[in-house]
C-alpha cells in the first residue's frame, strides 16, 4: 500500500526509551512511571501485541482497566486502532448484566484484549464468569489508585489466590507513583506489593524522554484575600427575597449545605458568582418538585418555565418561582445558556477571579488553549458561566465545564456529574478547538487526551502529591506555565506546595537510581471504609478474616465486596416512585446489628443478624455482612455466582435447573417434515364412508386412519373403521392399477378438472354391500375414463343424476338437466338463452369451437340435452363446530346451456359415488387433521384434549382452514402466565417480586417456547397447508422410489418458527377449555414448562398456613368478596405497601405478583367464553382494557374501598390517593375502561387489589373454580362493559388508520419542555416532515402520546387543515406498507429487535409497529410470503392453467385421467363465460412454467 509523507506523522513508532520500559517488562512484572504525555499507552500496546502472539491458542485474554469511565473509549479506540485486534469496551452503561452469563462468556470469547473500568472486572471475577488463570496480561491505568479499597486492589487480591505459574503478567502505568511524599520509599513499597510489579523509569534514554515530555514554567501567583462586602455590586438580594432561612422543614431543601456552599462560592468567586449559583441550585430543586407535582395530574399542556406558578406547589415555593422569574434575565440566557446573559463587572467578582483573569488576559496568544482545576462542581459550573462576559475575555476565550460523572451525596443536586456523552462533548470540542478554556475538576487531571495546554492554572490549592504532577503534565508546551494561585498569607497552602515541587525529584530518585531486587512478598493493605474516621484497620482484624469459596463455580465472598453485594441485592427490590430506595440498616459500633428490608421475603430471623466484635467499626460492619451473604446464599437469596437470583434472558435454564436450548440459529421460515397419512404400501385398508348415515364409497389408503365426522353443505358425511384390502394373488398389480386409475378419473371428473402425473396416496372407490372394493364397477367405469358417448341407455331417472360433459370442453363437468327430443342442433334457440345470438345451435357452436380457421365437426342431427355446471369443491375447509358451510363453487348454477347430445359424454359415476367425492377434500382434511391431533396426544404424553380443540391449536393461521389457533393461543397465555406464577411462587419462597418477575418472564418467554417445541419436535404435527383446491396433494413426491413399499407417513413442509411457541400456548388452552387447570398441569408437564409436576395445586400447596385471627380492619372488604380469610396474617402482607416496613410481615409485592397472573385468567376466561366469534386481537385488547393499571385502581377504589385499609408510611402517597379517590368518584365504569389511558393513579392502588385476590387465592389452598367466582364479582362492572369492539387508545388507533391510509412517513418526536428539567416530557408527531401536532405535555411520556395522537388524528383527517393527510401524503396508496414481512415483528426468545424496526420515533419503525397493529386488529399474524406447503409439479400446472385463463387464443397440453395427454384450445367467450376447451391439434404445448 501506497504512503505519503503528509501521513507519516500519523503513524506512530516506538521511541528509544518506549523500547527500553517494554523490553524491561518483557522480563517481569513493571509499573512504568512516566510523565503525562510520554506515550505510556503506546508501550502497553507493544505488551498487548507480544503476549496475544506469545499466548496464542491458550484461550486467554488480555485486560486493560481504567479508573474512569471516560477513558474507556478513548483507550479502546487506541488499543484497536494501533493492534487491529478484536476490542471490547465496558463500563457501567454499556456493560452486560452480570447475571448474562453466556452474554459474558460470548463477550469474552469474542475479543482479544477488554477495555474496562476496574469494577466491571473486578464483577466478572466476583461472580465467576471469567477466572484469573485465564487472562495472560493485565495493564492497570493510572495504577497509583492500587491502593486501600480500591477495585484495583481487589483485582489483585484475586491474582494473588492463583498459583504464581498462573498468574497473568501485570503492567502498570502511571505518572505518580507515589502518594505520600513524607515516606516516599514505603509508599513505593506498597504500590510494588499490592501489583506484584517493580516500579521503574527511563535510565538509558533520558534526555529524549524529557524532549517529548518537557517541564513547564511553575509560577505562584498571589491575590488578595476576599472582602465581607461589594459595594459596587448591586445584590438581588436572592438569598432574602427567596425566603430560605425561614423555610418550613417539610420543604426537603438542605438549607446548611446549600449555605455552605453559597459561602464558599462567595469568598470563591464574588458576590454574582454565589448569587448565579443560589439561582440554578433553587430552579433545580423546584423543577423536583414541579415533577411530582405533574405525575399527580392526569394531563396538561405544554408549558414553559414562566408558567411553573400554575403548577400545585406549596406556597413557599410559589414564592420562590416568582423570585426566580424577576431575576432570570440577570442569570440565565436560554439562547447560550453556557454563559451568564450579562457583562460582569470586575468589581461582582472577588480578587480571586481578578487576578484569574488577569493571569488569561496575559497568557492569551491565537492558538491559546487552557485548563482552570477547581476543587468543587459548582465552582467549575459559575466560573465557565462567567468568564468568557467579563470584558475584554469574551473577546477571546470561549469555556465549558469538564467534571466527573458520579455524585452520590449530590444526587439532588444542580451540580450532580456529566453525562458521559456531555463530557465527551466537550473533550472532543476542546481538542477540535471550539473552545479554548476548560474549568474542570480533578477528572481532567488524568487520562484525558487533551493537546498539549499552554497554561494550566490550579485555582485551589494543590491537596496532595498526585493532584500537582497529574494536573502539571496537561501543560506540556515547551513554553507551557503553570500557575498555583495562592491567597496571600496563606503560608501553609505555599508550604504544601512547595514541598510537593522540592520533594518530586527526590521523589523520582527512589525508583530511578534504587537495584530492581526482589520484590518485597505481598501484604494485605489498608483498605478506606465507607466513613474516613474508620480508614485503619487493625492486624488482628484482618487475620481473623475468612474467606468464602463456592466450591460449584469459584465464585468468592470476602469482607471487601459482601457490603456492595448486600447492596446490590436490596437496589433490586422493586419500589414505586413513593418508597424509598431499599437498603441494609446497620447499627452498633464494634459489634454490629444489620437489618435486611423487610420487603425481602424471608422469615424475621433471616433479616436480623448481630456480628462478631471487632477492634475497629469498619471491620463489624464487613463481618456482619460477610456474615449475612453467607447465610442468603444457603436460602437461594444469592445463587452460586454470588449475584441475586435472578435468570435472565441470556440464562440458559429455566427456572427448574432445564437446559433451554440455543435457537437463535433457527432460521424464520423452518423446512419441517410433518406427520402425513397418506401413503401407499403393501397393505391398504379401506374406510367406509357414509353420506347422511347411507354407506357411499370406501377410502383407501396405506395408513388406519381414525373415525371421523363432518357436516359438509347439510350432509352429514363420516368415515368408519378400517378393514384391510384383500387383493386377487394372481391380479394384484391390476387391482392396484385400477385404484389408481379410477381415482384419477374421479378427480378429473369432481374435483380437479386436469389430470395428476404423480402416484395417488389414497383412493375413494365404489363398495359392495359387504365392504368390499367394488371392482366391476371401477374396471367398467376406467375402461371409458372420458365418458361414454352411447346414450341410449340414458332416460328420465337420469335427470339430475349424471355427470356430462362436451367433448370440446373436457374438464368442465355438467350435471344433466334432461334430454331433449324435441330439438336438433339445427333449431332455432330459444329467446333469452345464451345461444339466442346465432340462428341455430348449430351455428353457435360452430362459431365458438372455430378457432385458426379450424371448422370443429359439429353435428347437425340428433336430440339436445340441457345441462347445468356441476359445481366443484373450491377448498378443503370444513366447519369444527358441525354447522353447514357451502364451500362448493358455480360461477352460474341455475343457467341452462343445451348442447347437441352427438357432441357429449357421460361419465361412469354413480350419483352415491360423485356426491362422495365432493366432499372427499374436506374428509381428507378432516381425517388429516385427527391423525395429527391423536399422534401428538399420544406421542407427547398429552391428556385427553377434545378433538376439535386439539386439531384447533395445532392448524397455523396460513392454512386458511376457516379456523386457526390464535384464540386459543390468547387463552394459552393467560394459562401459562398463572401456572409459572403459582409454581414460582411457592418454589421460591425467598425471592422478591422482582427477581419472580425474571423468572416468570424467562419461563414464558418465546425463546423458552420454541425451545422446549423444538425439544419435543411439535413442528410434526402442525397444519400449515392452505385449504385449497388449486392442486390435488395428496400425491407421492416426484422423487420418489416407486419400488420402496414402505409406507412414507410424513411430508415436507414449510413453517414460520414462531408458529411453535404459538402452538404450544394454544396447546395449553385447549387443554384449559376441556378439562380446566388441572388438565393444563398436566399438558404443560408434558410439553416441557416449569409447571413443577402435574399434581393439583390444592394437593400440592394447599394446608400449610397456619390459622391466625383477621384483625377487624378487614371486616368490610371480606364481606365485599364474600370470602372469610383463615390466615389473617396472609391478609395483613396483602395490605402493606412496601413504605410501611413492618418487621412483622413483608410487603404485598409478591402476593401482587400472584394476583397480577389470577385476574388475568379469569378476564380472558371470562371473555373468551362470552364472545366465541372474537378474534385474538379483539379479546386481547378487551382484557387489556380491564387489567390495566386505571381499570384496577378504579375497582379497588369505587368498589372495594382498598385505600382505607391499605398500610402505607407515605405522606405523598397518602395525598395523591385521596385526590383519586375523588376523580374515580367522578369517573364511570365505561369511561375508566375507554379512557382509561388519560388517569396515572399511584400504582399501590392497582397493586393491593390484585395483592388481596392473590391473597385470598393462597388462603383457599389455590382452588381456582371458587377464586374465579370472587375474582368476577369484584370486577363484574369492568366485565359487564367489554366487548370484542371496543375502541382502543389514540396511538393504536392512529397506527391502524394511518395503515389503512397507506402513509409511512409518520414519526413521533420527543423533547424537554424546559432545560432544567433533564428528562423528556413533550410530543410532537412528525408526518411527512411536517409538525402537525405538539409539543405536547404531559405527567408521562404515555399520556402524553395519547393526547398528541388523539390531536394528530383530528387534524390529518380535517379537509380545511393544511395538514390535510391526503393533501401532504405522497406514499403510494396501492401498497399497505413498505416490504415487511409479520414474521419480522415476532420476538424469538429475550433479545429484543433491531431498536430501528420497532422504534416509533422513526418513519420506518412507526410503519412496521403500524402493520403490526394493523394485523392484530385483524384478529392474526400476516402469513409469510414463503409460509407455503412443499411445492410438487401439479403446483406449475395449476398456475400455468390460471396463467391460461385469462388469456385468449392459446393452446395448452391438459393432462387427461390415466396420465394421458389431450390437446386442448382454450378462449374465453364474448359472453365472459368460463373456459372452452376443444380437442384440436396443437400449435403451442404448454406443460410447466
Amino acid at each position: 500500500m501506497s504512503l505519503f509523507l503528509h501521513e507519516v506523522a500519523e503513524i506512530l513508532v516506538p521511541r528509544r526509551y518506549q523500547e527500553e520500559i517494554f523490553s524491561r517488562a518483557q522480563e517481569r512484572n513493571v509499573i512504568a512511571a512516566l510523565d503525562t504525555g510520554s506515550g505510556k499507552t503506546y508501550i502497553s500496546t507493544l505488551l498487548i501485541k507480544w503476549i496475544v502472539t506469545r499466548d496464542a491458542g491458550q484461550g486467554k485474554i488480555c485486560v486493560f482497566l481504567v479508573p474512569k469511565v471516560a477513558l474507556v473509549d478513548q483507550q479502546g479506540d487506541f488499543i484497536a486502532k494501533e493492534t487491529g485486534l478484536r476490542v471490547s469496551k465496558r463500563y457501567g452503561s454499556t456493560a452486560i448484566d452480570m447475571t448474562d452469563r453466556r452474554g459474558w462468556r460470548t463477550e469474552i470469547e469474542s475479543h482479544d484484549v477488554l477495555v474496562m473500568t476496574a469494577q466491571i472486572f473486578l464483577n466478572i471475577l466476583t461472580h465467576s464468569h471469567w477466572t484469573i488463570d485465564k487472562v495472560s496480561l493485565i495493564v492497570f491505568d493510572e495504577c497509583h489508585h492500587t491502593r486501600k479499597n480500591h477495585a484495583y486492589n481487589g483485582i489483585m487480591r484475586e491474582y494473588f489466590q492463583e498459583s504464581p505459574d498462573k498468574r497473568p503478567k501485570v503492567f502498570g502505568m502511571t505518572a505518580s507513583p507515589i502518594w505520600n511524599p513524607k515516606d516516599a520509599a514505603e509508599s513505593l513499597a506498597t504500590l510494588e506489593r499490592n501489583l506484584d510489579a517493580k516500579v521503574i523509569a527511563v535510565r538509558e534514554h533520558v534526555a529524549e524522554l524529557a524532549d517529548h515530555s518537557p517541564k513547564p514554567q511553575e509560577i505562584i501567583v498571589e491575590y488578595a484575600a476576599s472582602p465581607s462586602l461589594y459595594p459596587e455590586y448591586t445584590s438581588t438580594g436572592l438569598w432574602e427575597r427567596l425566603g430560605l432561612s425561614e423555610l418550613p422543614p417539610h420543604i426537603d431543601i438542605p438549607i446548611d449545605k446549600l449555605q455552605t456552599r453559597y459561602d464558599v462560592t462567595y469568598h470563591s468567586l464574588g458576590p454574582y458568582g454565589a448569587e448565579l449559583f443560589l439561582y440554578h441550585e433553587i430552579k433545580h430543586r423546584i423543577g423536583q418538585f414541579t415533577s411530582h407535582a405533574e405525575s399527580e395530574m392526569d394531563y396538561m399542556t405544554n408549558m414553559p418555565y414562566e408558567a411553573l406558578q400554575d403548577v400545585e406547589l406549596p406556597p413557599e415555593l410559589q414564592d420562590m418561582v416568582t423570585v426566580l422569574s424577576h431575576c432570570k434575565s440577570w442569570f440565565e440566557d436560554e439562547d447560550n445558556p453556557d454563559v451568564v446573559p450579562t457583562h460582569i463587572d470586575l468589581k461582582w467578582c472577588s480578587p480571586k477571579v481578578i487576578r484569574l483573569s488577569q493571569l488569561l488576559f496575559e497568557y492569551y496568544s491565537p492558538n491559546f488553549q487552557g485548563i482552570v482545576f477547581v476543587e468543587q462542581r459548582h465552582v467549575a459550573m459559575c466560573l465557565s458561566k462567567m468568564l468568557p462576559r467579563i470584558p475584554p475575555l469574551e473577546l477571546y476565550f470561549k469555556s465549558a465545564q469538564l467534571i466527573g460523572h458520579g455524585a452520590g451525596n449530590v444526587q439532588r443536586s444542580n451540580t450532580r456529574g456529566m453525562a458521559l456523552r456531555t463530557q465527551k462533548d466537550v473533550v472532543e470540542m476542546f481538542r477540535s478547538r471550539e473552545i479554548n478554556l476548560l474549568v474542570a475538576t480533578s477528572v481532567a487531571e488524568e487520562g484525558l487526551d487533551f493537546p498539549a495546554c499552554e497554561l494550566v492554572i490550579r485555582f485551589d490549592p494543590i491537596q496532595h502529591m498526585v493532584g500537582y504532577i497529574q494536573s502539571r503534565g496537561r501543560a506540556r508546551q515547551k513554553t507551557a506555565a503553570f500557575v498555583v494561585m495562592v491567597q496571600q498569607g496563606q503560608k501553609s497552602h505555599v508550604e504544601r506546595y512547595k514541598a510537593f515541587s522540592e520533594s518530586e525529584p527526590h521523589l523520582k530518585l527512589v525508583y530511578q537510581t534504587r537495584d530492581e531486587g526482589n520484590i518485597p512478598a505481598p501484604e494485605e493493605e489498608l483498605e478506606e471504609g465507607e466513613e474516613r474516621e474508620d480508614a485503619y484497620d487493625h492486624p488482628d482484624d484482618l487475620a481473623e478474616r475468612e474467606r468464602y469459596v463456592i466450591p460449584s463455580t469459584g465464585a468468592i465472598l470476602t469482607y471487601n465486596t459482601s457490603i456492595g453485594l448486600l447492596n446490590h441485592l436490596c437496589s433490586l427490590i422493586p419500589r414505586d416512585r413513593f418508597t424509598p430506595v431499599h437498603l441494609p440498616q446497620y447499627s452498633g459500633e464494634f459489634e454490629s446489628h444489620l437489618v435486611l428490608p423487610s420487603s425481602l421475603p424471608l422469615p424475621p430471623s433471616d433479616l436480623s443478624y448481630t456480628g462478631p466484635e471487632r477492634r475497629t467499626k469498619k471491620e463489624a460492619k464487613r463481618a456482619v455482612a460477610f456474615m449475612a451473604v453467607k447465610r442468603l446464599h444457603a436460602l437461594g437469596v444469592f445463587d452460586d455466582y454470588l449475584l441475586p437470583s435472578r435468570p435472565t434472558s441470556g440464562d440458559n435454564e429455566d427456572a427448574d435447573g432445564r437446559v433451554i436450548a440455543d435457537v437463535s440459529k433457527l432460521p424464520e421460515t423452518m423446512e419441517v417434515v410433518v406427520r402425513d397419512p397418506w401413503t401407499r404400501g403393501k397393505k391398504l385398508w379401506i374406510h367406509p364412508v357414509s353420506l347422511d348415515g347411507r354407506t357411499t364409497a370406501g377410502l383407501i389408503n396405506g395408513t388406519i386412519l381414525p373415525p371421523a365426522d363432518l357436516v359438509d353443505n347439510g350432509v352429514y358425511v363420516s368415515s368408519s373403521e378400517a378393514s384391510i384390502v384383500e387383493f386377487d394373488l394372481y391380479d394384484e398389480w391390476r387391482q392396484r392399477r385400477a385404484l389408481e386409475d379410477f381415482m384419477r378419473m374421479g378427480l378429473w371428473w369432481c374435483i380437479t378438472g386436469r389430470g395428476i402425473t404423480l402416484p395417488l396416496t389414497c383412493y375413494l372407490v365404489p363398495i359392495t354391500s359387504n365392504l368390499e372394493v367394488d371392482w366391476e364397477v371401477i374396471y367398467n367405469a376406467i375402461a371409458h375414463p372420458y365418458g361414454v358417448s352411447d346414450w341410449s341407455a340414458i332416460g328420465e331417472e337420469h335427470y339430475h343424476r349424471l355427470i356430462v360433459t362436451s367433448s370440446r370442453e373436457f374438464g368442465r363437468p355438467l350435471m344433466l338437466q334432461r334430454k331433449r327430443d324435441d330439438l336438433t342442433p339445427m333449431s332455432v334457440p330459444a329467446p333469452g338463452s345464451r345461444e339466442s345470438s346465432a340462428a341455430t345451435y348449430y351455428d353457435y357452436y360452430k362459431e365458438k369451437y372455430t378457432r385458426k380457421n379450424l371448422i370443429p365437426d359439429i353435428p347437425t342431427d340428433g336430440p339436445c340435452i340441457e345441462a347445468k355446471l356441476f359445481p366443484r369443491r373450491a377448498s378443503t375447509t370444513y366447519a369444527l363446530d358441525g354447522s353447514c358451510s357451502d364451500t362448493s363453487t358455480s360461477t352460474e348454477p341455475s343457467i341452462l346451456h343445451t348442447y347437441p347430445q352427438k357432441l357429449c359424454r357421460w361419465a361412469l359415476l354413480s350419483p352415491p359415488m360423485y356426491q362422495t367425492f365432493k366432499v372427499l377434500p374436506a374428509l381428507m382434511h378432516r381425517l388429516t387433521d385427527l391423525y395429527r391431533a391423536r399422534s401428538a396426544r399420544f406421542e407427547l404424553g398429552l391428556p385427553p384434549i377434545i378433538d376439535d380443540l386439539l386439531v384447533q391449536a395445532l392448524t397455523l393461521p396460513n392454512a386458511n382452514a376457516g379456523f386457526n389457533n390464535q384464540r386459543l393461543e390468547t387463552l394459552g397465555d393467560s394459562v401459562l402466565k398463572l401456572c409459572t406464577v403459582v409454581h414460582l411462587y411457592n418454589r421460591f419462597p425467598h425471592r422478591h417480586e422482582g427477581q419472580l418477575d425474571v423468572l416468570r418472564r424467562n419461563s414464558v418467554s418465546n425463546r423458552t417456547l420454541l425451545s422446549r417445541a423444538k425439544e419435543i419436535q411439535l413442528e410434526q404435527y402442525l397444519t400449515s397447508e392452505p385449504q385449497t383446491m388449486r392442486v390435488w396433494r395428496y400425491t407421492l413426491p416426484a422423487d420418489s422410489d416407486l419400488s420402496v413399499t414402505e409406507p412414507r407417513r410424513w411430508a415436507s413442509r414449510r413453517i414460520p418458527k414462531r408458529s411453535l411457541q404459538d402452538c404450544m400456548e394454544a396447546t395449553l388452552g385447549a387443554s384449559y377449555a376441556t378439562g380446566g387447570l388441572s388438565m393444563a398441569l398436566q399438558a404443560g408437564s408434558a410439553l416441557g414448562l416449569s409447571f413443577g409436576g402435574t399434581l393439583p395445586w390444592r394437593t400440592r400447596y394447599g394446608g400449610k398456613l397456619p390459622v391466625t385471627p383477621t384483625s377487624p380492619l378487614f371486616t368490610e372488604m371480606q364481606e365485599i368478596i364474600g370470602y372469610q380469610f383463615k390466615c389473617g396474617k396472609l391478609l395483613a402482607e396483602a395490605v402493606t405497601h412496601p413504605s410501611f416496613r413492618s418487621p412483622d410481615c413483608s410487603s404485598y409485592q409478591r402476593l401482587e405478583f400472584l394476583g397480577d397472573a389470577l385476574i388475568d385468567l379469569v378476564v380472558m376466561t371470562y371473555l373468551h367464553n362470552k364472545f366465541p366469534a372474537a378474534n385474538s386481537g379483539q379479546l386481547s385488547w378487551a382484557r387489556s382494557r380491564a387489567v390495566c393499571a386505571p381499570a384496577l385502581a378504579w375497582v379497588s377504589v369505587n368498589k372495594m374501598n382498598l385505600q382505607r385499609i391499605l398500610l402505607i408510611n407515605n405522606v405523598e402517597l397518602s395525598m395523591t390517593m385521596k385526590k383519586y379517590v375523588d376523580v374515580f368518584g367522578a369517573t364511570s365504569c365505561q369511561e375508566i375502561v375507554s379512557d382509561g389511558w388519560k388517569h396515572d393513579p399511584p400504582k399501590a392502588l392497582s397493586d393491593v387489589l390484585e395483592s388481596v385476590l392473590g391473597a385470598a387465592f393462597v388462603d383457599m389452598d389455590y382452588d381456582f373454580e371458587k377464586a374465579s367466582v370472587i375474582v368476577e364479582h369484584v370486577l363484574q362492572d369492568l366485565l359487564g362493559v367489554l366487548s370484542p369492539n371496543m375502541p382502543r387508545d389514540p396511538v393504536s388507533e392512529l397506527m391502524v388508520w394511518s395503515a389503512k391510509a397507506g402513509c409511512r412517513k409518520i414519526s413521533f418526536r420527543k423533547s424537554q419542555s424546559r432545560l432544567d428539567i433533564k428528562k423528556n416530557d413533550s410530543i410532537s408527531i412528525i408526518v411527512h416532515d411536517f409538525a402537525v401536532v405538539g409539543p405536547i405535555t404531559a405527567a408521562n411520556m404515555s399520556l402524553a402520546k395519547g393526547l398528541a395522537a388523539e390531536r394528530a388524528r383530528q387534524v390529518l383527517e380535517d379537509e380545511e387543515s393544511p395538514h390535510y393527510l391526503r393533501r401532504i401524503c405522497d406514499c403510494d396508496q396501492q401498497q399497505l406498507m413498505p416490504p415487511l414481512q409479520a414474521q419480522e415483528l415476532e420476538v424469538t426468545g429475550d433479545a429484543p429487535l433491531d431498536a430501528r424496526r420497532l422504534d416509533d420515533e422513526t418513519e420506518a419503525g412507526f410503519a412496521a409497529l403500524a402493520l403490526k397493529v394493523f394485523t392484530e386488529v385483524r384478529g392474526g399474524s400476516e402469513p409469510a410470503d414463503d409460509t407455503v406447503f412443499e411445492e410438487s409439479v401439479d403446483d406449475k400446472e395449476e398456475e400455468v392453467a390460471v396463467l391460461l385463463g385469462r388469456l385468449d387464443d392459446m393452446e395448452v397440453d391438459i393432462l387427461a385421467p390415466g396420465g394421458q395427454v389431450a390437446v386442448f384450445r382454450m378462449d374465453v367467450d364474448s359472453d365472459g363465460e368460463d373456459v372452452a376447451l376443444g380437442s384440436q391439434p396443437s400449435a403451442m404445448n404448454i406443460t410447466t412454467c
